[in-house]
Formats: C-alpha cells, sequence, structure tokens
C-alpha cells in the first residue's frame, strides 16, 4: 500500500522491531563499544560486529513504516542511551560494600569517560537520521525500485556520519592520531560490508513485513525535522 499520508491502523510487528533495534543500540555500545581488537591484521572495535544491526533495522523501520515512524524509534533509542549511561554513573558512583571485590572490574566494563558516552549520543543520533532520511529520499528517486541501493547507500551515509563524529570525539587525544584514524575507517568499511552482507536477509524481512503489515510507505510529504514526534508529519 503506496501512501503520502501515514496511516495509524496498529501494526502487527513494528514494536518487536523497534524493541529489537533499541536492544541491538543497548547491547553494542554497552558491551562492545569500548574493546578494541585485532584479527588477521585487521584492527577494529568490536562492536562493530552488532552495532550495524541497528542500521539494519533503522533503513527495515523507514523502508516500511516511513521517516516519522523511524523518527520515533530513533528517539526511543535515544533516550534509552541516556538513561543506561546515567544509570552506570550512579551504580558506579555508588560506595561498594565491604568485602564486595568487583569495583574495578565494573568500572572497567561500564566505566566510559564522558567523552565515550557524548560522543556516542551525538553520533548515534546524527547518523541515525542521516541514514533514515537518506533511504527515505533514495526510496522516492528509486520510485520503489532497487531496495539494495537504498540500505547500501543510505548506510554509507549515515555510517560515515556516525564515524566521523564518533571516533574523533571519543578518543583525539586518548589515543594515538593514527590509530584512531585506523580504527575509524576500518570500521566504516567493516559496517558497510555488513550491510551489503545482510541484504538479502534485509530483502526477506522487508517484503515480510510489507506483506504482513499491508504498508509499503513512500515519504512525499514527511517533514524531516527530526525534533517533531508527530505521527504522519
Amino acid at each position: 500500500m503506496s501512501e503520502t499520508k501515514q496511516s495509524f491502523h496498529r501494526y502487527k510487528y513494528f514494536d518487536f522491531v523497534m524493541a529489537s533495534f533499541v536492544t541491538v543500540l543497548l547491547c553494542s555500545n554497552l558491551i562492545g563499544a569500548s574493546k578494541v581488537c585485532s584479527i588477521a591484521g585487521f584492527t577494529f572495535g568490536a562492536g562493530i560486529l552488532f552495532f550495524p544491526l541497528s542500521y539494519i533495522f533503522g533503513d527495515i523501520l523507514t523502508e516500511v513504516y516511513g521517516y516519522s515512524r523511524s523518527r520515533r524509534v530513533v528517539w526511543a533509542g535515544f533516550t534509552a542511551q541516556i538513561f543506561a549511561s546515567f544509570m552506570a554513573y550512579v551504580v558506579l558512583a555508588m560506595p561498594p560494600a565491604e568485602g564486595w571485590p568487583n569495583q574495578a572490574a565494573l568500572e572497567t566494563a561500564f566505566g566510559s569517560t564522558y567523552r565515550i558516552v557524548l560522543a556516542s549520543l551525538i553520533a548515534f543520533f546524527a547518523g541515525e537520521f542521516t541514514n533514515s532520511f537518506i533511504l527515505a529520499k533514495l526510496k522516492i528517486i528509486t520510485k520503489g525500485r532497487f531496495l539494495w541501493v537504498r540500505t547500501v547507500g543510505s548506510t554509507i551515509g549515515g555510517e560515515g556520519v556516525d564515524s566521523l563524529i564518533f571516533y574523533p570525539v571519543a578518543f583525539y587525544g586518548l589515543w594515538q592520531t593514527e590509530l584512531v584514524i585506523k580504527v575509524m575507517i576500518t570500521n566504516f568499511v567493516l559496517k558497510v560490508l555488513w550491510e551489503v552482507f545482510m541484504t538479502p536477509f534485509t530483502y526477506l524481512i522487508v517484503g515480510f513485513l510489507k506483506r504482513a503489515e499491508n504498508e509499503d510507505f513512500y515519504d512525499y510529504k514527511t517533514n524531516f525535522n527530526p525534533f517533531t514526534l508527530k505521527e504522519g508529519q
């Protein structure tokens, strides 16, 4: 169903896709954001294995449900990240009980510096909205054909913005500049390749959702302001 006006019927799977998006986002940031790995000569952040899935879910949301609904999900993820960061700060700041030996380990695992938290929030916000905007516009330009052009093209734009913001803001001056650039470029390339690899699965999921939801939204008259949460605008 191609529409120029956002439909307001209840979707079967929208909540599930939103929950999956937020879960992947939180887990990839909390568990894998700060670790740098090296395999077969490639140096990359460990979160690269899972964080790109959030962009795939973002593609699916925009492709099926439209930019305005995707925008609400991005804000849900953004809010969840803020709460997780606040919770980590409070828990770590609380004095440990006498004899409890795991404070140092907890600080190592969840004690991201304010720079990493700030970089993550800004990069996520800018990258996800760039991704969603590009996909929505490409869908109109391609008249709904060539889904792979939209998913890969939007990922190049979104992940490019994300990487250009996150690594310099989070690690410049803490890591050697050469390492910051190396990890940034490597992670960007791997994220795009991950999107290419997942394209057949994206096709399957998008096709299933469009049939199940009876929805295939086109953002002809959408307001792309990322700061409004009104559906259908």
